[in-house]
């Protein structure tokens, strides 16, 4: 495995153009201090709400999407992705106006992107930890592409905006990407690995040492996939907001959309493997959370 070995990039008020030539050439930026430790620590108990909310309404799945659920290093409950996050906050629903973050469409030239707040899946929370019954502990080589095949459309660029609040230096797992690979061609990018089941390490693939309040940014096109940690319990936790920015028709999901294809196999696999979470008791509905927007 090759570690990144990037300029120092930060997203200070806008994307420009050595940012554009860098992402351009590999597929994939990386961003120092994006937010600082305090809006670190506001983003994480806020995402602790909203799953706590979650758990005790027994939410199995929002607009379509199944939530993942596992069980934390201290064994209780605990949902391991979460779709759509910003419907139920204020506070996640008011940073995705963070005008760095609307800058990030320029990336997708000469498309005209939009952050995907109710399309796609969402702004996803996705929190990996080695433990007994997790659900969750790495994903397999994969694009982003094959969703718009599966959702009856042509392959449309978008970004995986990636916003993490744990450090996560390369050596503790986490993101691995082929870079260039978004310049590959349709044969490539649909078989040139075998979807979600592979995770063998590639010896052409590149980690990142990862800070909490990095973002990265990468293609949909791009291979990646994301490594175990080798560690258990506390020691192996990450957690990571992903913000869609998508091109192409508006396609919003609403609490009828139908559950697609693929995550119909997942969720399958999960009920019939998978630990079965401790639902809380329900309680009164804490505050700053908000209802589910339909």
């Amino acid at each position: 495995m090759k570690t990144n070995n990037q300029p120092v990039f930060r997203l200070e008020q806008t994307v420009t153009p050595e940012h554009l030539a860098w992402f351009h050439q590999h597929g994939v930026i990386q961003f120092r201090n994006f937010i600082d430790a305090d809006t670190v620590a506001l983003l994480i108990r806020e995402v602790q709400q909203v799953q706590d909310w979650l758990l005790r309404n027994d939410i199995q799945k929002v607009n379509g999407i199944p939530l993942k659920f596992g069980t934390d290093a201290d064994g209780t409950p605990l949902i391991q992705r979460i779709a759509f996050a910003s419907h139920y906050s204020n506070i996640l629903r008011e940073f995705l106006q963070d005008p760095r973050l609307q800058s990030l469409t320029k990336l997708l030239g000469p498309y005209s992107g939009r952050i995907g707040e109710d399309e796609k899946d969402g702004l996803v929370v996705n929190h990996y930890v080695n433990s007994a019954d997790s659900q969750f502990k790495q994903l397999g080589w994969h694009t982003d592409s094959p969703r718009d095949l599966f959702l009856g459309s042509r392959i449309m660029p978008m970004l995986n905006v990636g916003l993490h609040l744990d450090n996560c230096p390369a050596v503790n797992g986490g993101l691995r990407v082929l870079t260039g690979t978004h310049h590959q061609g349709l044969w490539r990018l649909l078989f040139r690995k075998k979807y979600f089941i592979d995770n063998r390490p590639d010896k052409n693939e590149t980690g990142f040492n990862i800070n909490a309040g990095d973002l990265t940014v990468h293609d949909g096109r791009l291979w990646h996939r994301v490594q175990q940690s080798p560690h258990v319990g506390e020691a192996s936790r990450r957690r990571v907001m992903y913000i869609p920015i998508i091109t192409g028709a508006y396609q919003p999901k609403h609490a009828g959309s139908t559950t697609p294809f693929y995550h119909k196999l997942a969720h399958l696999k999960q009920h019939l493997y998978g630990a079965k979470p401790a639902w809380a008791a329900a309680k009164a509905k804490p505050e700053g959370i908000l209802e589910p927007k339909h």
